[in-house]
């Protein structure tokens, strides 16, 4: 097999032509038109370096929001109400805090200026959406991805202090529940989303539940 590589046309190879690490094309650009499309297609972008690289990982990490397993001690952060929870309160400080705050052994992410500009476009198209957790206020933690129909896209989380993004997703998932989505992509596997309910589903089962959904 190889990388497809993307020019003008809006358009993305089969999935079921990705590499066994998921990696399906690469090039092209970040409008709004190509994510919105990379999405309905179970495809998403990741960098490297300045290219865009587009991904449809056989298997998929995802939640279904029935299935979230909130901890003992997250429900009573959430009873005591540890954190305010919004959302799309402040999608621009959201991703610039995912984009800047480094996570574990990262020394930063995969948001680029180019990254940040297209989903805050994306967001003021009301297709990106934030969940923000503050304490005070000041803003301490949370995430930002796509809604489609019945499905929300994961793209990224930031934290500041310790179970702040936790809380965000914990009621952002609550949230999107009552709103009858039934299928959250969390993309790739973390054991932090793992220890939440999330798993692994194989890439064909993940799109015939997008067909259903979107």
């Amino acid at each position: 097999m190889s990388v497809f590589a993307l020019k003008n046309e809006l358009i993305f190879p089969p999935v079921q032509l990705a590499e066994p690490d998921g990696l399906l094309a690469m090039g092209g650009d970040l409008s709004a038109e190509r994510l919105l499309l990379a999405y309905r297609s179970g495809i998403f972008p990741w960098y490297e370096g300045d290219v865009p690289l587009w991904w449809s990982p056989d298997p998929r990490f995802v939640l279904f929001p029935d299935e979230l397993k909130v901890s003992r001690s997250m429900q009573q952060l959430i009873k005591k109400e540890q954190f305010r929870f919004t959302i799309n309160q402040n999608f621009k400080a959201v991703i610039h805090n995912c984009k800047n705050i480094p996570r574990g052994n990262q020394h930063g992410t995969w948001i680029t200026d180019e990254v940040e500009r297209a989903y805050t476009g994306l967001h003021e198209k009301g297709f990106a959406h934030s969940a923000e957790a503050w304490l005070g206020d000041e803003l301490v933690g949370g995430l930002y991805g796509i809604r489609l129909g019945k499905a929300f896209f994961g793209e990224s989380m930031f934290s500041q202090i310790s179970n702040a993004s936790k809380y965000a997703f914990i009621r952002y998932v609550q949230q999107l529940q009552s709103e009858n989505v039934a299928l959250i992509d969390c993309q790739v596997y973390t054991a932090h989303l793992e220890s939440l309910g999330a798993a692994m589903i194989s890439r064909q089962k993940f799109m015939q539940l997008l067909k259903a959904l979107l």
